[in-house]
């Protein structure tokens, strides 16, 4: 039945419509992408940290990444070791300090790093610092959850962390700070800008999937009419001409 030339002429109608079915399909899906909206944030422009985030509030989104100042004393004795961080340069452990600005702030600081083949030189005493301008990328805190506490390591940069293990933390910042300068003996930790936020076009990724249903639909009311043909002629034979 299929060979038929009327079927076979069906046939090429269907592919074609579903061909440019495909199609528009194809162009709302680019377009569901295309028309991201992506709206533009300064990041890398250093601002005061004190502008775009206060101390016992969750990171906004605008302070999220950005570069940021803040002028802090570094608290002695508070210095903390934050083992197995993935570094563009390989692994290794991070130096975490407690800085307080004038104000009796508290701000976590990633000041710097050594690398995992370097670790059994990592010492305590580096200099604190004070009445200092740091600069460097304000970024969210981590979660506890990723920490080995039962073999006394910590992999994870968590401010509800540390504040346990600071002796005078005061109100506390809820993000750390990852300076761009390391202190003497330390290497400076690399930082990148946020990626561009932007919110997909759902609209037009249902259109593209309604074009890929009429696209499939299209062949299949083919074979549906082919075989309700071949059904229609079974039905009108003879009982013992049937195939």
């Amino acid at each position: 039945m299929a060979k038929r030339p009327k079927w076979i002429g069906a046939l090429v109608l269907a592919l074609t419509i579903a061909a440019v079915f495909a199609g528009l399909g194809q162009w709302q899906w680019e377009r569901s992408f295309a028309n991201v909206d992506v709206p533009t944030r300064e990041t890398e422009t250093p601002v005061e940290l004190g502008s775009v985030a206060s101390p016992q509030s969750v990171i906004s989104t605008d302070a999220s990444g950005r570069m940021v100042s803040v002028e802090c004393d570094v608290v002695g004795g508070d210095d903390l070791w934050i083992t197995d961080r993935l570094h563009p340069d390989g692994r290794g452990d991070w130096l975490i300090r407690h800085c307080q600005t004038p104000e009796g702030h508290s701000l976590a600081v990633a000041a710097g790093w050594l690398p995992a083949s370097e670790a059994t030189q990592r010492v305590e005493g580096f200099s604190a610092p004070t009445g200092q301008d740091l600069v460097g990328r304000y970024v969210p805190t981590e979660s506890p959850q990723s920490s080995d506490f039962e073999a006394g390591e910590r992999s994870a940069i968590s401010v509800a962390e540390l504040i346990n293990l600071w002796e005078q933390p005061g109100p506390v910042y809820g993000g750390y700070l990852v300076s761009s300068v390391a202190p003497e003996g330390l290497r400076a930790i690399s930082t990148a800008p946020p990626p561009p936020d932007g919110e997909l076009n759902w609209l037009n990724l249902f259109y593209a999937a309604e074009w890929a249903i009429f696209a499939l639909f299209a062949i299949y009311l083919w074979y549906r009419l082919v075989r309700d043909e071949w059904e229609s002629e079974q039905a009108s034979q003879p009982e013992g001409a049937k195939a």
